[in-house]
């Protein structure tokens, strides 16, 4: 069970560590998006990366969270058991 709550976890953090890559990327392109640099939509798409960059930040925090607190759930279990 603990080990599946860690598995969750450190998924999380990574789809949410390349979130934030993408979205850095479009960001830095400056809402411009494709090999040709066609427009993504000018402003609204800078906008809508920022947006996503936040989101995936999240994402990130709370998957962080719960390593942390599986962590600690390992940690109570062998103490108790020790």
């Amino acid at each position: 069970m603990i080990n599946n709550a860690l598995n969750i976890g450190i998924q999380g953090i990574q789809d949410g560590m390349q979130g934030v890559e993408g979205a850095a990327r479009k960001i830095a392109r400056g809402g411009v998006d494709g090999p040709r640099g066609t427009a993504d939509g000018g402003s609204n798409g800078m906008i809508e990366s920022i947006v996503d960059l936040k989101l995936y930040e999240r994402s990130v925090e709370a998957s962080a969270q719960v390593v942390k607190t599986a962590d600690e759930t390992l940690g109570t279990l062998l103490d108790i058991h020790a």
